[in-house]
């Protein structure tokens, strides 16, 4: 985990907008424009397992197994792979807002090895909670920060991370999002989380980017 050494006055200023609530953001598909994990391995995997795991995700295979399965069909060194996110992967807009006047912390369901160089990419340094990956020529192995399974959704989540923070906002976009989104005080959602709450009930506010999020916490 990273963390600023010394929190600015915005940030400062930002957590209290926030009235006493953390900011937690999942990063692929919400801090980014897209899914790293999917640009990793439909451009160094093999696409065929991928979209045979994506079908039989929360069905026959949980999130861990499909990721596992999915990142085992990766082969290249783990420099060329970060080389092509740090070109290809943008960052939505509002994120540098949102780190430098909330200190959020990212709950991310991939990699520090891939999310880290991101970051440094557009000078920006924040909380990050995330698993771990090995770049075995065989196949690359993940190593996954939390194997307990939830009380609630019966399978690892990252709704642990968050076990002890206190009261949160949350922003999310997808699968890993749905449990942790269950437990935060206000939650941003957009694509399949939005459509998962939706058809539940559930109360969200949609965004479009992060300077949505960063102008509603205001």
């Amino acid at each position: 985990m990273s963390f600023h050494p010394q929190e600015g006055l915005a940030a400062r200023q930002g957590r209290a907008a926030l009235a006493g609530m953390n900011l937690v953001l999942d990063w692929d598909g919400t801090v980014t424009a897209e899914d790293s994990l999917h640009v990793a391995i439909l451009r160094f995997g093999d696409p065929e397992v991928y979209r045979s795991t994506e079908e039989r995700l929360g069905r026959r295979l949980t999130l861990h197994e499909v990721i596992a399965v999915e990142m085992e069909t990766i082969t290249a060194p783990l420099e060329e792979v970060v080389a092509h996110l740090v070109e290809h992967v943008a960052v939505r807009p509002g994120f540098r807002e949102l780190v430098e006047r909330f200190d959020p912390l990212i709950v991310s369901a991939g990699f520090h090895e891939l999310i880290e160089p991101i970051l440094a990419r557009e000078g920006l340094r924040t909380r990050v909670l995330a698993n771990s990956i090995e770049a075995d020529p065989a196949g690359w192995r993940v190593t996954f920060r939390d194997e307990e399974p939830c009380d609630v959704c019966g399978e690892p989540c990252k709704r642990a991370a968050v076990a002890e923070i206190g009261r949160f906002a949350y922003a999310g976009d997808g699968y890993s999002d749905r449990c942790i989104a269950l437990a935060a005080d206000r939650v941003f959602a957009r694509d399949g989380l939005a459509a998962w709450l939706d058809a539940r009930g559930l109360s969200f506010e949609p965004y479009a980017d992060l300077r949505d999020v960063a102008v509603r916490l205001a």
